[in-house]
């Protein structure tokens, strides 16, 4: 049977991927971010996210780096696609959830010698789904997401958001919680939590999901480890309907409101 035609890549000649790689396990990546990378002759990345990628990265042309070198690698990837080489710039999680992918449209659109590059942004699986199901199903209602780092995004922002959702009756996913020199802005979170709440909130946190370093936590915000609680961690604060079911987090949708679950 002949590829979907969605799958079929035209190469043209200035070709760069935003390529998701999801949790960092190469079971979960997804078929298409697979591809791209297997079609790509240069690799970038966060040094780390070169590792996890293990051999699908071997004889290719790899650009990597450290942390907040971000557009110094994408900017070596696009200069690359410029010489006619397909490039494949790699995001953990989903590229277009704080991810590369955001970062090169800006740039491919300010730049313009980069105007004629075409640009695919592959999703994939991000830190608040992937870790979710290790939880349990935290997600099964609405929920919210917001990240706790403070390079891009003032802190007087990051506190206004954390007292709208708060007070809000929404289950919260927490990206990039605490690093070793930004402790105040999750604790300033787990206060107001706390207040619009109760400490007996049920909350839960993955560290390394996926990954060989795994640590799971579910409990409440009384009982939450702070001290464990890192940037490769994400942290979950359930709503009025998030129980502790089975040693899970559930947060019920509201089936057994309308219909029987029982024969």
């Amino acid at each position: 049977m002949p590829a979907p035609l969605f799958y079929l890549s035209m190469k043209t000649k200035n070709k760069i991927y935003a390529v998701s790689t999801g949790p960092g396990d190469l079971s979960m990546l997804v078929p298409r971010a697979r591809e791209a990378i297997e079609e790509s002759e240069v690799i970038a990345g966060y040094d780390k996210y070169i590792e996890l990628i293990g051999e699908l990265a071997t004889g290719k042309e790899i650009i990597s780096s450290g942390m907040t070198q971000e557009i110094e690698r994408c900017r070596a990837a696009l200069d690359q696609a410029l010489k006619g080489k397909t490039a494949a710039v790699l995001s953990s999680g989903d590229a277009g959830i704080y991810g590369m992918g955001g970062l090169l449209l800006e740039m491919i659109n300010e730049a313009p010698e980069y105007a004629d590059i075409e640009l695919e942004i592959i999703p994939g699986l991000t830190a608040a789904t992937s870790a979710a199901s290790l939880l349990g199903a935290p997600l099964m209602n609405d929920f919210a997401v917001i990240s706790l780092s403070n390079l891009l995004t003032p802190d007087e922002l990051i506190r206004k958001k954390i007292l709208a959702l708060a007070t809000a009756d929404i289950v919260t996913a927490i990206y990039n919680p605490r690093s070793k020199r930004r402790l105040e802005l999750l604790d300033f979170l787990l206060d107001n939590y706390k207040k619009a709440r109760g400490e007996n909130c049920v909350c839960g946190f993955v560290r390394e999901a996926f990954r060989k370093e795994q640590t799971v936590f579910i409990g409440t915000l009384q009982n939450l480890p702070v001290e464990e609680i890192e940037m490769n961690t994400i942290v979950f604060i359930g709503d009025s309907r998030t129980e502790l079911v089975n040693g899970k987090m559930l947060t019920r949708r509201g089936y057994l409101n309308k219909y029987e679950l029982g024969k």
